[in-house]
């Protein structure tokens, strides 16, 4: 039986098939089983054929209206099977990616307390990589479709009751903060699939967006200090190293962008806490600039190609969003950089020139970048370097005469 109804489960997948199985009530069918089958299997199985039948419009439609199905399918989140939470996260995400639907979907996630509990727990305990980076993109689109549903994330975290225990009394959930339960997915998912960690980091930067969500980071008990510790080792251990091609800037820049947006606004609203210390920070200083190098190697790059192919029109709008998503992360870069050199101290300068993360090269890419809209910071910059090396300062005035005019 299970491979005849897994046969049916592949031929759901044609629009054909998944209108016939409509016609005969299916999804009717299927809530029975949910009511009924103790099996896991069955109900994974089931719930896959819901979501194949979920990717043609209509369809779609008549499963999201229908309120009953609608919350049967919500409890499923609460499953203690992965396969079944897989293939529910699965539904819903298809569910609010089609635009006539999602709000449906929404508003009755946002009536249903319960799924914030069991996305948390998820997050924050299955080591599954794939069932997290789902559930991943499932957040990821709920809070990008609706601010409001986001905002009421960001301020949860009571107990609430749900699913049966082993004696069918209430099982109580653990107290849940959404920006704990995101980095431990994070934590999860970075060194297995690369496209996972985007979704979570793009899920921090969401957050970032409202003042609830920047006060939910730097205001947990450590202060932020494990999402700054997460992310600066992310940028500074692992993502666009020095030994990377620089085309490598171009596969990680959406990834990049998220990881930098966040730190840009943790230093912004933190720079008391100790790890936005400069003295530990040089590497990271010593990153941003290089990723601005690779760009620059790219933008070459694409130069050349583009003097290659000129009467090429097809690709255009693809170079043209990669352009667009380059230059975002480049104003992030910036920003944070230009932000971080104001804070410099002599010591700070002295031991990134020790290091090895300012130098004659490094500096003159930041200067190339930062001016003139972040002329302020750069010229702060040059005057503690001016005390900490004179030559290589009187060596940037010259390759940058309007800083000369204003000293």
């Amino acid at each position: 039986m299970e491979n005849d109804i897994c046969k049916v489960w592949d031929m759901s997948m044609d629009e054909d098939v998944a209108l016939f199985l409509q016609e005969f009530n299916a999804p009717d069918i299927f809530m029975g089983v949910f009511a009924k089958s103790k099996c896991p299997r069955l109900t994974e199985i089931c719930v896959g054929i819901l979501g194949n039948m979920a990717c043609f419009q209509d369809i779609c439609m008549s499963i999201s209206k229908d309120e009953n199905l609608g919350q049967v399918l919500l409890q499923r989140l609460c499953d203690s099977d992965s396969p079944t939470l897989l293939e529910t996260s699965r539904l819903l995400l298809t569910c609010l990616s089609q635009p006539e639907v999602a709000n449906i979907w929404v508003e009755r996630i946002r009536e249903n307390p319960s799924v914030y509990d069991c996305v948390c727990f998820i997050m924050s305990s299955s080591t599954n990589v794939e069932l997290l980076v789902k559930v991943g993109e499932v957040v990821d689109k709920l809070f990008d479709l609706d601010e409001e549903l986001m905002l009421s994330w960001i301020k949860n975290g009571t107990c609430r009751s749900v699913g049966p225990s082993v004696d069918d009394s209430p099982e109580e959930l653990p107290y849940f903060k959404i920006v704990p339960c995101i980095l431990e997915a994070s934590k999860q998912v970075r060194s297995d699939n690369p496209e996972g960690l985007d979704v979570y980091m793009h899920i921090l930067q969401l957050l970032t967006t409202v003042d609830e969500g920047i006060q939910a980071i730097v205001q947990a008990p450590d202060g932020g200090k494990e999402t700054w510790s997460l992310l600066y080792d992310l940028v500074c251990q692992e993502l666009c190293q020095p030994d990377d091609p620089p085309i490598i800037v171009q596969e990680q820049k959406t990834v990049l962008a998220s990881i930098l947006s966040v730190l840009s606004a943790m230093f912004a609203s933190q720079t008391e806490q100790e790890y936005t210390r400069m003295r530990k920070n040089m590497p990271l200083i010593g990153s941003l600039i290089r990723i601005l190098q690779y760009m620059e190697g790219c933008g070459k790059r694409a130069v050349d190609n583009s003097k290659e192919s000129k009467e090429e029109e097809t690709g255009r709008a693809d170079v043209n969003e990669e352009d667009f998503h380059l230059k975002i992360l480049k104003d992030i870069c910036c920003e944070l950089l230009s932000n971080m050199l104001q804070e410099l101290t002599k010591e700070n300068t002295l031991e990134g020139l020790h290091q090895g993360h300012l130098n004659e090269q490094t500096c003159s890419c930041a200067f190339q970048n930062l001016l003139p809209l972040y002329f302020a910071s750069v010229e702060s910059f040059l005057e503690v370097l001016r005390e900490a090396d004179q030559t290589l300062a009187d060596n940037l005035e010259k390759r940058f005469p309007s800083l000369k005019v204003h000293t």
